[in-house]
This record gives C-alpha cells, structure tokens and sequence, in this order.
C-alpha cells in the first residue's frame, strides 16, 4: 500500500510491506513497486540518500520485512508539453465538436513518462489546432484512452463542452463500447459476467490484480466463435479500469492470446499436448501483441443529441490469426 505525499519540489511516496512478504532486496522490491522505475534508478536513489526503511538509510542488499515502512523520494520531472508531430492518423469521424481515431497497436493514447513523442495526443496536435484543454497540457482532447498495445477506436474531444458532455457519459456507464479478442481456452458458456474488484497489484504496482480492496469493476463476454484451444470473445465493457478486460479474462483463466502482461504468451497453456503446444508457438509468432482491438464505439453528439456508432475494422495481425484459426 502506498500513500502519496507532495513536499515541496519533490513527491514522497510511503510504501507499507505487507506482511506476506517474503525476504526480497529492496531494490528488487522498489523496481516492483515504484511505477516506472529501473533496478538502476532505484540503486541510485538508494546511493543518494533519497530510500529510508523505518526512518533510516540503507544499502541496496538490504531485504524487505514485513511491516517495513518505505519512504522514497521521488523528484518531480519538469514539466513537459507535447509537441504537434507528423504522424499519420485514420480519422474514422470529425466535425467540430469531436473526433472518432482508429488507433493503431503500439501507439500511446498521450504523452507521460518515458513516452514524450510519438503518441496519438502528437499526432492529433499536428492534426488539428483546436482540442480540448480539460486535461491539459499532455492529455488535450484525451477523454478515455486505450492500452499501447490494444488497437480500435476511440473518441476525442475538441471543445471543453463536448469533453464534458462525453466524459459524463462514460461515468454514467451509457458509452458503448465493444471489444474483439482472441483467448485461450474453449468457453463452455456462451456468455457471462465477470465482476472482479480490479487494484494495483502488491507483487508488481506496474500491473494490475483482482484484489478485494480494489475498485469494483465489470466485463460482459459472448462468445462469437470456437476454435480447438482458442476462443473468439466480443467483449463489453460496464466499467473503464485499466487493463481491465485482460486482468479479468487471464482471472478466469482465459487469458488474452498474446498479452505478455497476463499470461497470454505461454504456449504451454492449458496443457496442451506438443503438437497443439507447437500449433500455439507459430500462432504467437504473428501477433507481438494482446489480440484485443476496441471494435465499436457509441455515444450521443455533444452538440445535435443524435445517437453515433463507430465501427473499426480489424488490425492486419488480428484478422491474419483469425484467418489461420478458421482453416
């Protein structure tokens, strides 16, 4: 658990060990822990003073014990601004109150640590002079955004009044949102609900897990097509955790075919007999990625109240999997 807290120029963030634990370095601890952070970045801080356990220094062999209370002085980066860049971007829909992208895999939604350039939130300032300044200066126009590895389409903002009218629609639940993938497993029910509170994880905070004192979330599944040991699932969403549909489908065993994060790149899955195993080695060789793609999105126009739908045809990898599954 953590508690962040502002002093000054700097952030301190307080990190209690569970009491679970086991016995681990602390810098092997803290890279876990601290978003962003590099076992390096970690030693250094450790060097410099900047790492306390129970108000004191330490070295980085030290291990962690349960009940440990960490505190880490993390100092602020200075400030950033995106830069407008040539990047090519599909526009599936514009007027001037939005923007509907399509989103290729591999492209961040907006700029933040480690990712200044190259994002959606560059092209879109190169694109067009007028976006929303709700979020400021790194997030314009950016009202929900997609994983960097999950493809599909999203909407954008280019007034503060239709950031406003659009942002209240994803917190009252009436965005429709639907999502393709491709996961492990045969589902035996043709469709489900997966309620599971979704939190930072204790083990790794750069991942997410179920846990019990995370916030509530919920994922609607159907199945649209079997195959021998995969499943094509269309997915909707009731709540917009991050990396919620892959959490919860690697949480009830089906993990997203591919995903690196949650167990979707073991061939070994499900205990598949080598010629299948085999089978699933030169599938992953096509998709580097989570087979998931946000294929459809609606909502109601800020300005003229109508009802819109946006569909988003399928990413080359996507489509080439699902090509080869269904021979």
């Amino acid at each position: 658990m953590s508690d962040p807290d502002i002093s000054g120029a700097n952030e301190v963030l307080r990190i209690v060990v569970p009491p679970a634990q086991k016995r681990t370095r602390i810098d092997v601890y803290l890279t876990r822990q601290v978003e962003n952070a590099t076992r390096n970045k970690v030693q250094q801080a450790i060097a410099q003073g900047l790492v306390l356990v129970n108000g004191k220094e330490v070295k980085s062999s030290y291990n962690v014990a349960p009940s440990d209370v960490i505190q880490v002085t993390l100092p602020r980066p200075p400030t950033q601004q995106a830069i407008a860049e040539a990047i090519p971007l599909r526009i599936v829909y514009e007027d001037d109150q939005l923007l509907v992208v399509d989103k290729p895999a591999g492209m961040v939604t907006h700029p933040a640590y480690g990712n200044y350039t190259g994002t959606l939130v560059n092209a879109l300032l190169y694109h067009s002079s007028q976006l929303s300044g709700v979020n400021k200066e790194l997030r314009p126009g950016i009202v929900h955004r997609l994983d960097k590895d999950t493809s599909g389409v999203l909407v954008v903002a280019k007034t503060d009044h239709a950031h406003s009218f659009l942002a209240k629609q994803f917190e009252r639940r009436t965005i429709v949102r639907e999502y393709w993938a491709i996961v492990w497993g045969r589902f035996t029910q043709q469709k489900g609900l997966i309620e599971a509170n979704l939190g930072r994880s204790k083990k790794d905070r750069r991942k997410v897990a179920v846990t019990s004192e995370g916030k509530p979330a919920s994922t609607e599944y159907a199945v649209i097509k079997r195959f021998d040991f995969l499943t094509l699932l269309r997915l909707k969403l009731h709540t917009g955790r991050t990396h919620q549909i892959r959490v919860h489908l690697a949480h009830i065993g089906h993990p997203v075919f591919g995903d690196p994060t949650y167990g979707g790149r073991n061939k070994e899955w499900g205990g598949l007999e080598r010629k299948k195993a085999q089978q699933a080695a030169n599938l992953l060789k096509l998709i580097n990625r989570q087979a998931l793609h946000a294929k459809t999105i609606g909502f109601i126009h800020p300005e003229t109240k109508t009802e819109m739908n946006f569909d988003s045809e399928l990413p080359q990898d996507f489509a080439t999997l699902l090509k080869i599954l269904s021979k």
